[in-house]
């Protein structure tokens, strides 16, 4: 049953590369879809690796080329590494672009569930020759990894998830050598990073409340909500203008994505939990930028597809790929794609957004274990 499953995938995800699909949020944003290719790794990265001026994509163990128009985009690839796989899964769990090497080429950092170790991989350029992969460090079992710019500086630092093991980033202080900078004793499933309290310093979204940045690498835990088995991002940002972050949080292995209105009385701080979605589940990653064009930010996510190899709660239920437009007051959503894989779409563990045409529009690139698709922003309806 097994093979007969995966032989009809592959004929609907092969199928679908003859021609490219519009799809249409209702009231919203038209999408081309564009099927790139039916590999199972999780994550894609933006890089201009072939320096063109255009902005090819980076997944596992290839990098696509960016193409003269839509119908060619991304269809040559070629073999950059060797990804060890593990059962269902590739150990590779993010594509950061990051120059390491200050060679004037951005590199890949990435970190994998059970190698257990960050992670990165040498561009060597576009002609096809493997990217050689550096270890740097052994940080256990990663979910996934982000780059937030921790202490300020300007420059990216890197931000393993490591459920049930320390806190910790990375911080690039020379070519090559990564210094690592201890954050807390422990993290649950799900990470944030934003400016909780407005003293101007990022702070740190955990499960079981935020890391306080007292500055000097000093932090303090306040323990003032449990957002449960979280997304990878939490999203830190004022929703309703009262110049108090807030918080969106997707349950990544379960049903469920919410906002938490942060209020403050007789200087207590306090969060009220409002409902985004509760009927779809998996929301794993989430990102937050302006899809529609009307400058304000809108919420892109949708469910990891298969993101337990089919363990989690609403594991059968039907995929999809969403965008939800705020007015201040109400969160309102738009479908992408949706439908069994192969129609839907699920988000894997990491996606992007990108003006890939120079349209001014940020496009949608979306990897998983149901292939790798590009959802060309076409506009408003």
């Amino acid at each position: 049953m097994k093979l007969i499953f995966y032989s009809v995938l592959t004929f609907i995800l092969t199928a679908s590369t003859t021609r490219v699909t519009t799809v249409s949020a209702p009231g919203g944003v038209r999408f081309s879809r564009h099927f790139v290719a039916a590999e199972s790794y999780e994550s894609v990265g933006i890089i201009d690796v072939n320096k063109d001026g255009k902005p090819d994509l980076v997944s596992g163990d290839f990098w696509y080329e960016n193409g003269d128009n839509r119908q060619t985009s991304f269809r040559r690839r070629k073999l950059i590494g060797d990804q060890k796989r593990y059962d269902q899964y590739y150990d590779d769990f993010s594509t950061i672009p990051l120059d390491v090497d200050a060679d004037g080429d951005l590199d890949v950092v990435t970190g994998g569930y059970w190698g257990g170790s960050l992670r990165w991989l040498e561009n060597t350029g576009s002609d096809g020759k493997p990217w050689p992969i550096h270890e740097v460090a052994f940080v256990g079992n990663t979910e996934t990894t982000r780059a937030w710019d921790v202490d300020g500086d300007g420059q990216i630092e890197i931000v393993p998830n490591n459920p049930g093991k320390p806190l910790k980033y990375f911080k690039l202080d020379k070519p090559n050598t990564f210094r690592q900078v201890n954050v807390a004793p422990t993290q649950g499933h799900g990470l944030g990073f934003g400016d909780i309290n407005g003293d101007g310093r990022g702070d740190f979204v955990v499960t079981k409340g935020w890391l306080e940045n007292m500055g000097n690498d000093s932090w303090e835990l306040r323990e003032e909500f449990d957002i449960g088995v979280a997304s990878v991002p939490v999203i830190v940002t004022d929703l309703n203008g009262d110049r108090k972050n807030d918080l969106i949080v997707g349950q990544g292995h379960g049903y469920g994505l919410h906002w938490y209105e942060q209020q403050s009385r007789d200087g207590k701080r306090s969060w009220v939990k409002h409902v985004i979605d509760e009927k779809n589940s998996q929301y794993h990653t989430l990102e937050w930028a302006d899809i529609d064009g009307d400058k304000r930010p809108d919420l892109v996510t949708g469910k990891r597809f298969r993101a337990h190899n089919d363990t989690d709660p609403g594991c059968y239920d039907e995929v999809g790929l969403y965008y939800f437009t705020w007015d201040g007051k109400t969160f309102t959503k738009h479908t992408i794609a949706y439908g069994p894989a192969g129609v839907g779409k699920g988000t894997g563990i990491s996606f992007e957004l990108a003006d890939l045409r120079k349209t001014g529009r940020l496009d949608i690139v979306v990897a998983g274990k149901d292939g790798l698709t590009v959802f060309f922003n076409e506009g408003k309806n």
